[in-house]
């Protein structure tokens, strides 16, 4: 991991097309600018997380429900 200190108003460049720039310092965090091609996904880490954590319980919680309505269902005879 690349470690860079910054102040307010200078900024880094990525690439040729992503420049990230300081906004502001405060003591519980730094607000940042990223300016990068519409096809650049920017995400939150934290944000990515809570969705792959929703995604894995709602894919848990199908599972589930369809063990309950194979239980409930009466077995077919065979042929």
């Amino acid at each position: 991991m690349l470690v860079l200190s910054r102040r307010v108003g200078e900024r880094l460049v990525i690439g040729d097309d992503i420049v990230i720039t300081v906004i502001d310092v405060r003591n519980d965090g730094v607000r940042i600018g990223i300016d990068a091609p519409r096809d650049v996904r920017v995400n939150r880490a934290e944000v990515l997380e809570a969705v792959e954590k929703a995604n894995t319980e709602a894919a848990a919680a199908d599972d589930a429900v369809a063990d309950a309505l194979r239980a409930l269902r009466p077995p077919t005879p065979e042929a």
